[in-house]
């Protein structure tokens, strides 16, 4: 029998797919039991059953959350009322300037995990900036060992680095963020040990980012 991860995969995969060819209002009332039965229900099962561990890797309580799947259509150039994607996320909240958190997405083409920010707000920007120029070799060496084990980054925000730093500052790419977040994506499955190894690896920037 499959285990919860595997069935959430499979599961959320092929009701996503039938979705992003049928993303209409009467299309999800037709199939919203399958919906909270097959990804809502079991999605908040594994958000409750990672909240122990990853507590225990980042050294603070997380709390979890499984993002709702309407879309805000009013001011967007896409109209489709639903994500085609399920998506949760634990964070980990010490009460900085900073929220990082844990990730975890499935949508048709991918399979992924994560960590980070992905927006730092006003006072949490001037912290990430100013830990930066402060601690800026930690940081590289956090992110270049997640890129050379194969985790992807999010692209920075800026064009220019933010005053007062100078423009040719040793670290103006990741001044030049408005967040940070780092992935691993598959487009296959994923077993409970991988998703441990991967939250390990990524454990050292949410400590980073949780401190400031």
């Amino acid at each position: 029998m499959p285990n919860l991860l595997t069935k959430l995969i499979h599961d959320a995969r092929s009701f996503l797919t039938e979705l992003e060819a049928n993303n209409s209002h009467d299309w999800w009332a037709r199939n919203s039991e399958v919906y909270e039965e097959q990804l809502r229900a079991p999605a908040l099962q594994l958000i409750e059953r990672w909240s122990g561990p990853l507590s225990r890797l980042a050294g603070t309580p997380v709390k979890g959350k499984l993002f709702r799947p309407y879309r805000d259509v009013q001011f967007s150039e896409n109209k489709t009322p639903y994500y085609t994607h399920l998506h949760m996320r634990w964070s980990a909240d010490r009460g900085g300037a900073l929220q990082p958190a844990y990730f975890f997405g499935i949508a048709p083409g991918y399979v992924t995990l994560g960590a980070g920010q992905t927006d730092f707000d006003g006072p949490g920007l001037r912290a990430w900036q100013a830990a930066v120029d402060r601690e800026g070799e930690t940081l590289r060496q956090i992110t270049d060992a997640l890129s050379a084990s194969g985790y992807r980054m999010s692209e920075p925000g800026l064009r220019e680095v933010p005053a007062p730093y100078a423009s040719d500052h040793p670290q103006e790419a990741m001044l030049r963020r408005i967040g940070l977040s780092v992935w691993r994506d598959t487009d296959s499955g994923l077993s409970a040990d991988q998703m441990r190894l991967c939250f390990e690896d990524l454990t050292p920037l949410v400590g980073f980012l949780g401190r400031l």
